[in-house]
């Protein structure tokens, strides 16, 4: 049975190292789920794979069906969640191309089906989000980092925007003033919701793009996926030092 799970945002629909097994198509109490499940081989052990947005980058941030997508991982057997996801770099050591493992999250969306506690009948349970990523993966995280040699920055807020646009110069200082450190729209409900399901949960953040107002030019698609391509690159590397 697989037990750990490899969530692949914007940049990462899919992993060019996992060998193939099959796919698993899961159907949720919650709805569909962004996409079936992959399950592979990579570096020799069996993980399992979800395209956040859909494998062919269909779905925005917002219209993610968040607990379909979690509830179908811990269905098959899933413990452990590997969350990756493109960010906007706030605080100076953010630079793009470089890969963040945040500690800490700041959620600023709306109108997202946030809980798994909102049905009629449902136990009401208050998740102790003191710190909302698993200590244990993230060690695992960060030691994977040290061991391939990617450039990494340890610690840092993730603020979870509603998007699917940018943000404004100025809102990007009140989430610095906030206490953030990166911008990303993915980051919540999922990391609540993988908690409800006592699922243990670290995000691995991809720095794609200065946010507004922190770089030298206007924030480009080109620009976006030049950085992404070099940090997933260093994604998929430390993967494969992660599951060894």
């Amino acid at each position: 049975m697989v037990d750990l799970a490899i969530i692949g945002g914007t940049g990462l629909t899919s992993l060019k190292s996992l060998e193939v097994v099959r796919k698993e198509v899961v159907h949720t109490p919650y709805g569909e789920p962004s996409s079936a499940i992959i399950h592979g081989l990579l570096g020799g052990r069996e993980v399992a794979f979800m395209a956040r947005h859909g494998y062919g980058h269909t779905i925005p941030p917002h219209r993610v069906n968040y607990r379909a997508n979690l509830w179908a991982l811990q269905s098959i057997g899933v413990t452990s969640v590997i969350a990756v996801a493109a960010v906007g770099g706030i605080r100076k050591d953010m630079i793009p191309g470089q890969v963040a493992i945040p500690n800490q999250i700041v959620d600023y969306t709306w109108s997202r089906e946030h809980t798994f506690c909102d049905h009629k009948g449902a136990h009401v349970t208050h998740i102790d989000f003191t710190d909302p990523y698993c200590a244990e993966l993230r060690e695992r995280l960060l030691s994977a980092c040290d061991a391939s040699g990617c450039a990494y920055a340890d610690n840092g807020t993730y603020g979870a925007t509603q998007g699917p646009r940018l943000e404004t110069a100025q809102e990007i200082n009140r989430l610095e003033s906030d206490g953030c450190d990166m911008v990303g729209m993915t980051g919540m409900p999922e990391a609540a919701l993988a908690r409800e399901l006592a699922l243990c949960y670290a995000s691995c953040a991809v720095i794609a793009n200065w946010a507004a107002g922190r770089g030298e030019s206007v924030i480009t698609a080109k620009t976006i996926d030049e950085n992404l391509q070099v940090g997933m690159a260093h994604v998929r590397s430390m993967l494969e030092h992660v599951i060894a």
